[in-house]
């Protein structure tokens, strides 16, 4: 158990950096607002509600999104075994467990806490990877969910979404602030919520990067087979190769939650990635397990 916990310095230490240039980031957003004229309690009960819905709602949105169905230990034995095993392991509460019918090899955890979550995989994933394989990717999920992951995310991005709206109220109902000038407070407010939008979106996909390494060391630890993870991860992007663009449009709304991201070729996109590329996720994996010898 302790062995497995064991955590890399180096990706600790950007994880925390980047928390904390989004926290001075927020600080440095919510002073230019409160300075403009836009009161702190608006923005309080706005952000309130968000964490309120995401809270109550975000499992039912990404079942609803995803498609996935719970299933049974009877219907799917392999897949129950694994996940219970591994949950008694970390010490967590057994994860709900749902198949997504689909051909595209992934898999995904939500979950406001271990208690809630939801450890999710595609038909398509059963049937490509071996048992030792399958263990991996489970492990690196679980590893999601032990870190609440889901929830830390989901706060970091809060005041991100209020910035979003702010913008866009900005541009289609105007602003009145303290200004004698109302349209120059406007023009302000919309800039401010836009560069604290953009800043921050970059933030957050490099913490979502850094937690993506943090649960493949979690995953490979908690099985002692990185080079597991590796090929799996290796034979999932194979995979979606070679898989065509109208099949991985179909589920490319949750490239966020997924192992690895269903993308269709290479884009601008990927630059904002909410994953790192899997090259260098391979790359770590090995040199975990050339460590492990």
């Amino acid at each position: 158990m302790s062995t497995y916990w064991n955590r890399d310095p180096g990706l600790t230490v950007r994880i925390i950096l980047s928390f904390i240039i989004l926290g001075l980031l927020y600080v440095v957003f919510l002073s230019i607002l409160h300075y403009l004229g836009v009161g702190y309690i608006p923005l309080a009960i706005i952000a309130g509600a968000m964490i309120l819905a995401q809270w109550y709602f975000s499992d039912k949105i990404v079942l609803w999104t995803s498609g996935a169905k719970f299933v049974s230990k009877e219907q799917y034995p392999r897949l129950h075994n694994i996940v219970e095993n591994l949950a008694s392991k970390i010490g967590i509460p057994r994860p709900r467990v749902a198949v997504v019918n689909s051909t595209v090899p992934n898999a995904f955890a939500t979950g406001k806490s271990p208690k809630s979550s939801l450890v999710a995989v595609t038909s398509g994933i059963l049937d490509l990877l071996d048992d030792g394989e399958l263990e991996a990717v489970i492990g690196h999920e679980l590893t999601h969910v032990r870190n609440r992951d889901v929830l830390v995310l989901t706060l970091a991005s809060v005041f991100s979404t209020v910035a979003w709206y702010l913008a866009q109220f900005g541009f289609y109902g105007g602003y009145q602030g303290r200004s004698r000038d109302g349209g120059s407070a406007t023009v302000v407010v919309i800039l401010v919520a836009i560069v604290t939008w953009f800043v921050s979106f970059l933030i957050i996909r490099a913490i979502s990067r850094y937690r993506e390494y943090s649960a493949d060391r979690g995953g490979a630890m908690m099985t002692g087979k990185p080079d597991k993870l590796a090929d799996a991860l290796l034979k999932i992007s194979g995979k979606l190769n070679r898989i065509s663009p109208g099949e991985l449009q179909k589920v490319q709304k949750m490239n966020a939650f997924f192992i690895v991201p269903a993308l269709t070729g290479s884009s601008i996109a990927n630059l904002f990635a909410t994953h790192p590329p899997v090259e260098k996720r391979v790359q770590k994996l090995r040199e975990m397990m050339h460590g492990m010898r």
